[in-house]
């Protein structure tokens, strides 16, 4: 079964994104994108909310050829560019993938934990949720989450949107690391059996 892996960027004190969902109030460094293709090297599926998806199809799809990027972020667009995406959302329709009608398919909210669940019994390597934390919040509570890898980065924000919004469930710390020579810490959690749903 293919495992379903979660990556997202948090600050010290456990927000998703800044004050006013400012995202761009993280504390990124350098290593958040080297892990991120890490991650995009070892999948074929990505998938991901509303939201994420349209900010990703708006800003990626370009990097590949811009000689301006690094060479990572280029290779980061082609990989998004190429690899199969399922986005979740009642709104959107084929009119709106853009660039990426071609790699898309829209699976509507009521059908997301079938969906989610058929995609990981298919054959192939791990999926993976970039952002899209209100997507991924329902999933581990689901049970559907295997692996939480949450890059923290050294930065209190004091308010913004938490990480997870949810009762209390208990995660099994995999492994913790720091990212290099960066700012970031890498904690690997997965989803205790005994909570899942």
């Amino acid at each position: 079964m293919r495992k379903l892996i979660v990556t997202n960027i948090v600050s010290v004190d456990g927000f998703y994104s800044g004050p006013n969902d400012d995202v761009m109030a993280m504390p990124f460094d350098t290593t958040f994108s080297d892990y991120n293709l890490e991650r995009l090297r070892a999948a074929d599926s990505l998938l991901l909310g509303r939201r994420s998806f349209e900010g990703f199809r708006d800003y990626w799809p370009p990097i590949t050829d811009d000689p301006d990027q690094p060479p990572v972020e280029r290779e980061i667009s082609r990989l998004d560019n190429g690899i199969e995406k399922v986005v979740v959302s009642d709104t959107l329709t084929d009119a709106d993938l853009g660039a990426w009608s071609g790699t898309t398919r829209i699976v509507r909210r009521a059908d997301a934990h079938h969906a989610v669940a058929e995609l990981k019994r298919a054959p192939g390597r791990e999926i993976l949720v970039f952002g899209s934390h209100v997507l991924w919040n329902d999933l581990l509570l689901a049970g559907l989450v295997d692996e939480l890898h949450l890059m923290i980065g050294s930065a209190f924000l004091g308010d913004g949107v938490p990480v997870f919004s949810g009762p209390r469930t208990g995660l099994r710390l995999i492994d913790v690391r720091r990212l290099g020579d960066s700012q970031l810490i890498l904690a690997r959690y997965a989803l205790n059996a005994s909570t899942a749903a």
